[in-house]
């Protein structure tokens, strides 16, 4: 009996394993694309020379631009959700020729099928429509991709790196992949690009799903996209795109394993057109659609706003990523981020979710420590409250006295229910007013005297500003998973006045009515001695650092005094402790955290 079952598990790893390597023979690829040949549609909605592409104000900026006798980028700061996905849609409508999109995440929800829908109606009037999205966590639904893969002639989806070649990973599929393949499964496509007629491209942080555009009703990401129009970033974008598109782990519908069975079987089954599909919140779908085709509206609220700015470089990692590590093009983003951060004077601002820096990063750091003793470093990122994945943010408090003390970051960690929410997420006051107080679970809300209403915030923004001269918005985390495993992309941008307005943004998020601030505990400095060293200790094992006495804690400011540095003398007397991890339910997330600062410093990249 026992041999029996040592031999049913053996022919199931050997079955799921095998998929590691094992792909679809040419003839059942070349019978897929022979039957979406036949059944896609090919009917165009529009036969102007123009495709009905909607009249818009970016139109004359792209004219301008290439019209001008030096480089000249027009730069839109995109740092509200449901503005970014309006802008989206708009320029969607206004394609003329082509639309390029690439993604992380691709989800089945309002704001993603919204955007899907409209990029088939594009696609019906004329316009060449090619998506790219990483397998994991798009679409996984091999039966809508089928659909899909028929549903225009001007319309094509790819996947990139799937597991096993299909579309949906199971949880036996998930966990094999681990067993098997882990080194390619592990390293993902984290791009973001949107990119209409060459011309005006997105790049950031937000993916296509309600969460990164304010419309999720119980966590929504306060995150940050960058919409630049002209003809060098344009190119560089197209260029990029190409590469993922043409690369080998850059998969076809056809070539995946059950898109092709489920497109096989059309033959007997035909497909239904694709029409557009069911709201759950139809009237906010009607409401962001008229404000895409409001000409006046997007002039007044984007174009009008835009900073003109001589130098934009668009700047993306290899899809080889990390399959040829001696490859300079491999870590083309990462290596330009730690040369622009070496080259600081007096200031670098920085935002990202998760604060886990990289072993070159650190060396950077500390060399400009040396260097630059004067050198301010202010850290926007998110609380234990607010982030999405506390494993990670267990690794970051592991390190706070590394980053706080040998590092010199001023750390400001986002809260769950920032004062300035209203602000942040536009339709708010709507939003907060249906809803039921948030649901005490792995979090509450710190008392105050107004109880918080709407959604759970979290950072999903990466930005970066130096030396009120220079940006960096994109897709990278600044961590060992962005630098090693993910592919990023994201703009650099050469402008003070632009660098002006995203470190006012930044800046915003760390005042405090939306981040505690993150210091050294005030004790005698026998006991602080004595603490200091064996949190050292503890912090250096690889396994059981359990020494709960940490080096720093969250600081919330007193009624009546003036934000202050870390480092001011006063700062404990405006200041005071609220816990390692305010706003937290203790019995829950702390305790998981704490589990993980113990024993997950050996997954720090993975993670």
């Amino acid at each position: 009996m026992r041999q029996g079952c040592a031999l049913l598990i053996a022919l199931l790893l050997a079955g799921l394993l095998g998929g590691c390597s094992l792909t679809l023979s040419r003839e059942r690829v070349r019978r897929a694309d022979a039957v979406i040949a036949e059944q896609r549609d090919h009917a165009l909605s529009c036969t102007r020379e123009d495709r009905c592409a909607a009249d818009s104000p970016y139109h004359e900026l792209y004219r301008e631009s290439a019209q001008a006798g030096a480089p000249l980028h027009f730069v839109t700061l995109l740092d509200h959700g449901a503005d970014s996905l309006a802008l989206r849609l708009h320029l969607v409508r206004s394609a003329r020729k082509s639309i390029e999109v690439q993604t992380f995440i691709f989800a089945g929800d309002d704001a993603g099928y919204l955007f899907l829908d409209e990029l088939i109606r594009a696609a019906r009037r004329g316009v060449h429509v090619r998506v790219i999205a990483d397998q994991l966590f798009s679409l996984g639904d091999y039966t809508l991709l089928a659909r899909l893969a028929r549903a225009h002639a001007n319309f094509e989806l790819r996947l990139y790196n799937p597991a096993f070649d299909e579309a949906s990973t199971q949880p036996l599929e998930f966990a094999a992949n681990l067993l098997c393949c882990f080194f390619q499964f592990n390293q993902r496509m984290h791009n973001k690009l949107l990119l209409i007629d060459g011309e005006t491209g997105l790049a950031g942080g937000r993916n296509y799903e309600d969460r990164y555009f304010d419309w999720d009703s119980e966590f929504d990401y306060r995150d940050r996209d960058v919409a630049v129009t002209g003809t060098v970033a344009g190119r560089q974008m197209q260029n990029s795109f190409d590469q993922f598109w043409n690369h080998p782990r850059t998969r076809t519908l056809a070539q995946l394993k059950d898109v092709n069975r489920r497109l096989l079987l059309a033959t007997r089954e035909p497909a239904p057109p694709w029409d557009t599909p069911t709201w759950q919140n139809p009237d906010r779908v009607a409401a962001i659609l008229r404000q895409a085709d409001d000409w006046t509206w997007i002039a007044e609220h984007f174009a009008a706003k835009v900073f003109r700015v001589a130098q934009v470089d668009y700047f993306s990692d290899s899809p080889n990523k990390p399959l040829e590590p001696e490859n300079p093009a491999d870590k083309k983003l990462t290596r330009h981020i730690i040369e622009l951060i070496d080259s600081a004077k007096h200031e670098i601002v920085l935002q990202t979710p998760y604060l886990v820096i990289s072993r070159p990063a650190r060396r950077v750091f500390r060399g400009l420590r040396e260097r630059v003793p004067d050198l301010r470093v202010i850290v926007s990122t998110n609380s234990l409250a607010a982030t999405d994945a506390f494993y990670v943010y267990a690794l970051s408090h592991k390190y706070k006295k590394r980053y706080i003390k040998h590092l010199g970051f001023e750390i400001h960690e986002f809260k769950p229910f920032p004062g300035d929410a209203a602000q942040m997420i536009q339709g708010y006051e709507t939003l907060a007013g249906r809803r039921e107080p948030p649901p005490q679970s792995d979090f509450t809300p710190v008392p105050t005297e107004q109880e918080p209403v709407g959604p759970r915030m979290g950072l999903h923004a990466k930005s970066i500003v130096i030396d009120g001269r220079l940006s960096l918005i994109g897709s990278h985390n600044f961590d060992p998973r962005s630098d090693n495993y993910n592919t990023e992309s994201g703009f650099i941008i050469h402008d003070a006045a632009f660098a002006a307005a995203l470190r006012a943004s930044i800046l915003r998020d760390t005042e405090p009515q939306n981040a505690w601030v993150i210091a050294r505990r005030p004790r005698p400095v026998l006991v602080e001695r004595i603490n200091n060293a064996i949190n050292d200790f503890s912090t250096a094992l690889p396994l059981f650092d359990f020494w709960p006495f940490r080096y720093a804690t969250s600081f919330e400011l007193k009624p009546g005094c003036a934000p202050l540095r870390p480092s001011d003398p006063a700062f404990y007397d405006c200041y005071e402790p609220v816990g390692d991890f305010p706003g937290v339910n203790l019995p829950l997330k702390s305790i998981y955290t704490r589990i993980v600062t113990a024993f997950g410093a050996g997954l720090v990249g993975i993670l």
